[in-house]
């Protein structure tokens, strides 16, 4: 998958509109790059998002922040909700940076493709919802060929905490930040308590950061 500016070739308020709530939270400071797809999803490719656009920022840990373009009504509006646009949310992800990182890695690029997949195929994720994944979801470790060794076993979901709902003019948008949990947190996170249980694991990882080397916090 390319890393390549995206070129806007009509009008895209919905576009602008999440571009613009990402500037003011980095301060106008420049995204590292767009991850776009060859073929547009809406030209026949089989990846939803138009985008993941990345940062790498320091604060609260150096991580590198992926937002994904496509969940929501970037062009033109075509749904009939004035209040969401699209499916009203955008993914948002954390993953730890090295220190003699220069890009991303690959695997969470692919991880927000193939859930945005799951978006248009079933149902839309929101607030509170847990899902378990295959090993191998967070990449290989270095000078490895298969899965990096985790105790990681789930995502959770929950809103942004620093982007939250942006209002656009297409409706409303929601960026939704997708969090790792350990087997452990997975279990008790289910039945309802997902929302208490990142709540306990953000005391000890601020933002949510996915690092997955780390250790269950129960």
């Amino acid at each position: 998958m390319p890393q390549d500016d995206h070129e806007q070739d009509a009008a895209a308020p919905g576009w602008d509109a999440l571009g613009a709530a990402l500037s003011e939270l980095y301060g106008g400071a420049e995204p590292l790059g767009d991850f776009a797809p060859e073929v547009p999803y809406m030209l026949g490719g089989k990846e939803p998002l138009d985008a993941v656009r990345v940062y790498a920022t320091s604060d609260p840990v150096p991580h590198w922040h992926l937002v994904g373009f496509g969940l929501s009504e970037l062009y033109e509006k075509t749904g009939s909700d004035p209040e969401l646009s699209g499916f009203g949310i955008e993914f948002s992800i954390r993953v730890a940076r090295g220190p003699d990182e220069s890009a991303p890695p690959g695997w969470p690029v692919i991880l927000l493709q193939q859930l945005a997949k799951y978006v248009f195929a079933e149902r839309p994720f929101a607030p509170g919802h847990t899902i378990h994944v295959a090993r191998g979801t967070f990449g290989q470790g270095p000078g490895q060929e298969g899965p990096a060794p985790t105790l990681l076993a789930a995502l959770a979901f929950d809103i942004d905490p620093e982007l939250g709902v942006v209002d656009t003019p297409n409706g409303a948008v929601a960026f939704l930040q997708v969090a790792a949990l350990t087997e452990a947190e997975y279990a008790a996170a289910r039945g309802g308590k997902a929302l208490e249980v990142l709540a306990r694991v953000a005391e000890q990882v601020p933002l949510h950061v996915v690092d997955r080397e780390r250790a269950s916090v129960l």
